[in-house]
This record gives structure tokens, C-alpha cells and sequence, in this order.
């Protein structure tokens, strides 16, 4: 990169945080791939590219969280810090994650200036001048925030102004913002947007991560698109159409089905409805939902697709009963279980492939069997407690069977077995009780081809059974089992697929909330 010498005109300031053909590798997988980036004082920089592209990977070389293999990092102009010098890399570049990395029992003044001393040594908190600096802060950049608030309090839009002033208060003058409006109204986002103007105004550089591509164009000066680990498309924000923008995420050259997401067509028309879901609204810190309507009928798979915050899983905890809806009704064969209440929508035929398999999947120190048989215990308990193991594992062998679960015994304790053989067992329990309604979020994250091949095989099997599938995922090889696609974008429908095969890059473009005519 050219820089003007000091004989020459006067340079301009040097970039406030700059990659300078890095790549970086964990084991086989290539991250990145000899990228050159850098975010200019009082500059706004997108940074888009799909799941994968390497994002998170040059983030966590521009915050010192890791060093590259080759290329180097500058903050300022100057070579970055060693990496255990956590205080230098705080002083210079900064991130605001998607989830909050602010503590609740706090106030908002002691989140500001965590872990830093406020007194006249390196020891002591100050805590009248602590409150007194934090309210000049969020004076001196506009933020309407009362300092002595408990953070656990606060909503997303005010947690993410307590780490963006945590960050100015240290000195950063790398700003880096990764998905800021995923769970924020439009309200809120406007805010934010007035926020970042301020920043920039103020010889912040901000790098802007974000999937929503309306925003890049709306707030953003350049704009770069990482795929698969490597540097596609970089310039300014207005020489760059939106239709090359998504064609750089897709790519030139895409593997099978990523020109048009391939689906298997079902003869005949979809049964009886099974599941239909009425202006449902849904207040949650993991994706609001306004006014959602759609229906799903016996041998149908759906697919309700959308990006983090979008309210697509939130449509799915609504249905099984884990979040309660402020308004609206969800009917399971022409019923509505009561609101809020798993063992209602379970009773009702609704089976649940949850997103964590870890947090709500399966109950690690319990066998095989004891696992996949958890929803149909009533079938082999008799009176008086007494339950019926040779029942129980021949149903379980059923399972293993069509699953094609690998096991050494059905009492092996299902935290040994792999990931994908974990995936299996819950959807395996999910399908044991021959539910009229499957919902099944991300139901193949983080498995091999193989077992990702099963799980879908086996979806696909119940589709054609009978089964009313609602499959939320943002995967689009999950997508080839659906028979007809809902796009959502923050929190509402804003499109649907009527029939396969699909476009990706419209596909893409309608989850990334840009215009799309179907």
C-alpha cells in the first residue's frame, strides 16, 4: 500500500486499524486467506459475507484475540501489540458483540470502567468520580443513559451504548460492530445509526459487520465481502449494486445446488391443516416476532428461513411452548394448547428438535435408549413404576436402526458418542411418538456429511409419512426437503417461496432484507 513520503504533501492519517495480507489456518480448515483490509478515521466500514466467510476469524486478529500466521496487523500505524498486552489492543481497537458482554448486577458506571481503577493509584475505586466520567462520556457522545442504572436492567439497545462507551472511555479508536441491530427494533436502529454518525464525526473508525445489506448501503462508506476465507469484492459503498454485492457472497463458481437449492418435489396436494399459527407477537431478547401468520399441513415441510434475530427460532419456541406470546394463537390439529406450556403443545402431537442439542436435547449421563424412549415412557411403564426394558429397547433399536445411529450398546451414555450421532438421538426422540407436528431448528448443525444425510433422509421420510414439518434453518442444504419457503426479517414474514426449485441468490437477497419479487 502506498503511503506519501515525508517530503511529499501531507500524508493522510494512517488507517485506525489495518490487515495487511493476513491468512490464518485452524488445522486443515484455511480462514483466511491473504486479506488486506483497513478502516480509516472517521470512516464507517461494512464487513459482509455469509456464515463461514471469516468474519469472526479477522476479528479476532484486528482485537488481539489471536495472531496471524502470515501478513500483519496495525492499529494507529504502528505494529500491533504482543498479544498478552491486553491493555495496549483495549486502548486501540475494541469490539461490540452480538451478545452482551456487559454484567448484569452491575451499574452502568461500573461496567464503563470494569477492571480499571478510578482512584489517585492503581488500586483504589473513586466511585464519585467514576459516576461523574461516565455521565461526562455519555454526555460529551450523545448517549441518554442514567449511570447509576443496574445493567441487567437495561434492554439490547442500551447494554450495546454501555460497551461502546466502555470502549471510548479506554481510548479505542477501532470501533468494531457485529451484528449491532440484530435484536433491535427500527426505532432502535435508527438510534444507532445517529450513534455511529457521531463516532465517525468524532474520528472513530467503525468496522460494521452485519448480514442486513439495506444497512451497508444506508450507513457504510466502503464496503469488503469475504467468502470462503478470502477477499472477493472491496470499494466504495455507492460504485458497488446491490446485485454485485450478493453475487460476491454467492460467488462465480458455487457448489451443487448453490445456484438453485434443489428440493424434492411432492405429488399430489399437501393433507389437512396441522399446525396454524395466527398473528402470533413475541417480545424476546432472541428475536421479537410482529404479527406472524402461516400454516403448515399434513406432509408439508416448511421452511421458515431467516438470520439471527430475524424471530424464525422465536416462532419455533412459541409453537412448542417455550416462550408465551404477548397476542396472537397457535393451533395444533384445530386446537390451541394452552400458551406457554411445553407438555400442552407435546400433548397435543407436537414433537421439538430444539437448536442446542447440549442444553435441551438429551440428557447426557442417560443411555442410548433412556434417551431416545423419553417421549414415549408411557408406552413400556406399567403400574406401580415397574417399566418394561425389553419394550423400551425395542423401540429404541427401531430408532437406532432408521437413524443409523452409531453406538457401542444401547446403555452407552450418550455425552461419549460424536456429535452427529448425538444430532441423531434427538431427533430420534422427537420422532418417537409418531408426532402429527415436528418443529426442528438448525436440526443438522454441526454434524458430518454422513449423519447430515441421515438426519435429513429421515425428516424427508416423515414429510412423506404425513408429518406437518416446520423446518427453521439458515443452512441451505437443510432446505432441499422443504416444499415451500417463508422468509423472515426482523421479526416478520417478508416473503415467500411458493414452490422449489429456489434461486439462491434471490433466496439470499430476501434474507438479507433486500427487495425480492417471487
Amino acid at each position: 500500500m502506498e503511503r506519501n513520503s515525508s517530503t511529499g504533501p501531507a500524508a493522510d492519517p494512517a488507517p485506525v486499524g489495518e490487515a495487511d495480507h493476513v491468512s490464518k489456518s485452524f488445522g486443515e480448515t484455511r480462514a483466511l486467506v491473504d486479506v488486506s483490509l483497513e478502516v480509516r478515521p472517521g470512516e464507517c466500514h461494512g464487513l459482509v459475507g455469509r456464515n463461514g466467510a471469516g468474519k469472526s476469524t479477522l476479528v479476532s486478529l484486528l482485537t488481539g484475540l489471536s495472531r496471524p500466521d502470515r501478513g500483519s496487523i496495525r492499529l494507529e500505524g504502528q505494529p500491533a501489540p504482543g498479544l498478552a498486552d491486553r491493555g495496549a489492543w483495549l486502548a486501540r481497537a475494541a469490539c461490540v458483540y452480538q451478545r452482551s458482554m456487559v454484567v448484569p448486577p452491575l451499574t452502568v458506571a461500573e461496567n464503563v470502567f470494569l477492571n480499571r481503577p478510578t482512584g489517585g493509584n492503581d488500586t483504589l475505586v473513586h466511585w464519585r468520580a467514576m459516576r461523574d466520567r461516565a455521565h461526562e462520556l455519555m454526555l460529551d457522545w450523545g448517549f441518554d443513559l442514567d449511570v447509576d442504572q443496574e445493567a441487567g436492567r437495561l434492554t439490547v439497545e442500551q447494554r450495546q451504548i454501555v460497551e461502546i462507551a466502555r470502549a471510548l472511555s479506554i481510548g479505542a479508536r477501532l470501533l468494531i460492530l457485529d451484528e449491532p441491530t440484530a435484536a433491535l427494533e427500527k426505532a432502535a436502529v435508527e438510534r444507532l445509526f445517529e450513534h455511529v454518525k457521531r463516532l465517525r464525526s468524532g474520528g472513530v473508525g467503525v468496522l460494521y459487520i452485519s448480514h442486513h445489506l439495506e444497512e451497508i448501503y444506508e450507513i457504510c462508506d466502503r464496503v469488503t465481502v469475504l467468502r470462503d476465507g478470502e477477499l472477493v469484492l472491496s470499494g466504495r459503498v455507492r460504485d458497488v449494486p446491490q446485485a454485485n454485492l450478493v453475487a460476491a457472497m454467492v460467488g462465480t463458481a458455487p457448489p451443487k445446488r448453490a445456484t438453485e437449492i434443489e428440493a424434492v418435489e411432492k405429488t399430489g396436494a399437501a393433507g389437512e391443516k396441522r399446525l396454524q399459527v395466527d398473528h402470533l407477537n413475541v417480545l424476546s431478547r432472541a428475536g421479537s416476532v410482529d404479527g406472524v401468520s402461516l400454516v403448515v399441513r399434513a406432509g408439508e415441510c416448511v421452511g421458515l428461513v431467516g438470520l439471527d434475530g430475524s424471530g424464525s427460532a422465536t416462532v419455533a419456541d412459541a409453537i412448542v411452548g417455550l416462550v408465551k406470546p404477548r397476542s396472537g394463537t397457535v393451533s395444533i390439529n384445530g386446537a390451541a394448547p394452552r400458551p406457554g406450556k411445553v407438555d400442552a403443545a407435546f400433548r397435543r402431537g407436537v414433537g421439538y428438535v430444539p437448536q442446542d442439542r447440549h442444553a435441551r436435547g438429551f440428557a447426557p449421563q442417560l443411555g442410548v435408549s433412556e434417551n431416545l424412549t423419553l417421549t414415549v415412557f408411557d408406552r413400556f411403564a406399567r403400574r406401580f413404576g415397574i417399566v418394561s426394558f425389553g419394550e423400551r429397547d425395542t423401540i429404541a433399536r427401531g430408532l437406532v436402526e432408521k437413524l443409523q445411529i452409531v453406538a457401542q450398546s444401547l446403555g452407552q451414555p450418550v455425552s461419549s458418542l460424536s456429535g452427529g450421532n448425538q444430532q441423531k438421538v434427538v431427533v430420534g426422540r422427537a420422532l418417537a411418538p409418531d408426532p402429527s407436528v415436528l418443529v426442528a431448528v438448525n436440526p443438522t448443525v454441526g454434524v458430518d456429511v454422513a449423519s447430515k444425510e441421515a438426519l435429513l433422509d429421515a425428516l424427508g421420510s416423515a414429510r412423506d409419512q404425513g408429518v406437518a414439518i416446520l423446518l427453521v434453518s439458515d443452512d441451505f442444504e437443510d432446505l432441499r426437503i422443504c416444499t415451500r419457503l417463508i422468509v423472515m426479517v426482523r421479526g416478520r414474514i417478508a416473503v415467500e417461496f411458493a414452490s422449489p426449485p429456489w434461486d439462491r441468490q434471490r433466496l439470499i437477497s430476501a434474507v438479507e432484507g433486500l427487495e425480492v419479487a417471487v
